[in-house]
């Protein structure tokens, strides 16, 4: 079955997560969709000294929005902040070091930015993708500690202040590569059987996922919404997966491109009018799940993964 989802997978990928496939889909978009200010209004986007997450800043801090940039190292910020202050012309965007593999300071992050600052919406954009089994210092495996427990613990942490803000919204840049996962809530640290860290990336985002859908049962007063940024051109890319880069270079989406849901997703009204806890590419809810790929999980599977991550959560809180 896992052939039959990987195979299906890349063909449908080849069609539509190459930047043809943006094109096609661009042609049914509304530009006046973005066409809006959002000054008045926080950003929190992590992972945001390249790539994605970068792109969405430069669009969200053009449009007049106060951008809060969360980061692991501090030179690579600064760089990224002045490169988002000159696209922008907006002065309004601002440099958080954190690491999200390490629980403690994302709990320590996301309390001392409650106390000092409001929240419209939460991109959570930061990710890895180690491909040989590493340990944080808290002994979590490096994949899940940032893509998965981080972001529970920092959308977590922020709801209650996301709930005292209009139209508060939680973005998460997933990967069409979930697809070829069934969420396991069995073996989050993947100690049994060998270790791919392209499965464990899409298991992350199988994960992610399915925390969005849960989050937009939970709480009705924010917008919640997952998305798949295509194949893009983007240095984690061409780190972590060197020779799917070299293979589809010239297919490959550009950085603006990549980001053009997760901007619309937090900016227009449009977004906002979908219901929440759907799953996005090219700014068109789409399922979540392959054809006949038996990737579907149980309203208690679901469930036993909020709890477990809670219950991890909870030993690295402050």
């Amino acid at each position: 079955m896992s052939l039959y989802r990987n195979t299906v997978w890349f063909l449908k990928g080849l069609q539509e997560y190459t930047k043809g496939g943006y094109e096609s889909a661009a042609r049914r978009f509304n530009e006046a969709d973005l066409e809006v200010s959002v000054s008045g209004r926080s950003f929190i986007i992590t992972g945001a000294n390249s790539g994605i997450g970068k792109a969405a800043a430069c669009e969200i801090a053009k449009r007049g929005g106060t951008v809060h940039l969360v980061c692991r190292n501090e030179d690579r910020a600064n760089e990224a902040r002045k490169d988002v202050v000159e696209q922008s012309k907006n002065e309004n965007v601002h440099v958080h070091l954190v690491d999200m593999s390490s629980p403690r300071k994302v709990w320590e992050f996301a309390s001392g930015f409650s106390q000092n600052h409001n929240l419209h919406v939460l991109i959570n954009n930061a990710g890895c993708m180690v491909n040989q089994r590493e340990l944080t210092e808290d002994g979590l495996e490096k994949n899940f500690a940032t893509n998965t427990l981080g972001m529970y613990i920092l959308t977590s942490a922020l709801i209650p202040t996301l709930k005292k803000s209009e139209n508060p919204r939680v973005i998460t840049v997933s990967s069409g590569g979930m697809l070829v996962q069934k969420l396991n809530v069995e073996d989050f640290q993947l100690e049994k059987g060998s270790f791919d860290g392209t499965m464990a990336y899409a298991q992350n985002k199988r994960q992610q996922v399915t925390m969005t859908e849960q989050w937009a049962a939970q709480h009705k007063e924010i917008h919640f919404s997952s998305m798949h940024p295509g194949w893009a051109d983007t240095p984690a890319v061409q780190s972590s997966m060197p020779d799917f880069h070299a293979k589809m270079k010239n297919k490959l989406r550009t950085e603006a491109q990549g980001a053009d849901t997760v901007v619309w997703l937090a900016i227009s009204d449009a977004a906002s009018r979908q219901p929440s806890g759907l799953f996005f590419q090219d700014r068109k809810a789409v399922s979540t799940h392959l054809p006949l790929a038996s990737s579907r999980s149980s309203p208690a599977e679901e469930q036993n993964l909020m709890s477990k991550l809670e219950e991890l959560a909870v030993k690295f809180k402050c």
